[in-house]
Order: structure tokens, then C-alpha cells, then sequence
């Protein structure tokens, strides 16, 4: 009888391959990991849920170069596929929010620019209304 409590004939011997895990790995050893992919992703999803207040620009021009690379790493290794793609499409919304939210705030700030000395806080938000209206 061996370990696993199944019977073995006499003439079996055991081997390495009859312990291998299921997956065809060695007992103790990982799969190779893409960092370079997992940065890259956790960048573009900062960068995203930071675009509409201007930081998530710059982080997420990081993170589509640092995508792009590790797409170039993925192919190479075959892992981190998935989080380089999931990596550059993030990082190319947070870009493109970051871009609608400047061009907002430019029209916004050119449209109510004769609101900008106002006495009191009111007289600023009906200033800002005659001018949007």
C-alpha cells in the first residue's frame, strides 16, 4: 500500500510523475508572475478613479507605457496577459476623463471669467447663471 492508501502491485515502481501535481508543476514552485503587468494595472486603475481631479492624468500616462510593456512582456512569457490589457484600457479611459474634465473647467472658467470678484458668494452663483443661461 502506499501513501495514498491504494493498493500498488508488486512489480510497480513509484515515480516522480506518479506524486506530480495536477497542474504539471513541481511540488513548491509558482507560476511565473508579470509585476510589471500588476503595476501597470494598479496604476491605471488609480489613474481612472483619480481623473476627474487632475492627477489621474499623469498616473495614467505611466501606467498605459508601463501596459505596454508588459504587453511586450506577456508575449514574450505568456503571463500577465489579462492584466496588461485590463492595464492599458484603464489608463486610456483615466487619459481621455482627464482631457473631457480640462476642456470642461478651460470653458467653464472662460464662460463665467467676469464672476471671479464677486462681494458675496451669492452674487457669484447668480452671476455664473446669467452667464450660462
Amino acid at each position: 500500500m502506499n501513501a495514498q492508501g491504494i493498493e500498488t502491485p508488486l512489480n510497480h515502481t513509484v515515480s516522480a510523475q506518479d506524486h506530480a501535481p495536477p497542474n504539471g508543476r513541481a511540488p513548491g514552485l509558482t507560476a511565473p508572475k508579470n509585476s510589471l503587468a500588476t503595476g501597470a494595472m494598479t496604476l491605471g486603475i488609480i489613474g481612472l478613479c483619480t481623473s476627474v481631479v487632475f492627477i489621474g492624468g499623469p498616473l495614467a500616462v505611466i501606467g498605459l507605457l508601463l501596459g505596454i510593456a508588459s504587453l511586450t512582456t506577456a508575449k514574450r512569457t505568456g503571463t500577465g496577459r489579462g492584466k496588461a490589457v485590463t492595464a492599458v484600457v484603464t489608463s486610456s479611459l483615466a487619459i481621455v476623463v482627464s482631457g473631457l474634465v480640462a476642456v470642461l473647467m478651460l470653458w467653464y472658467a472662460n464662460k463665467t471669467q467676469e464672476c471671479y470678484q464677486p462681494d458675496s458668494f451669492h452674487q457669484y452663483t447668480q452671476c455664473v447663471r446669467e452667464h450660462l443661461n
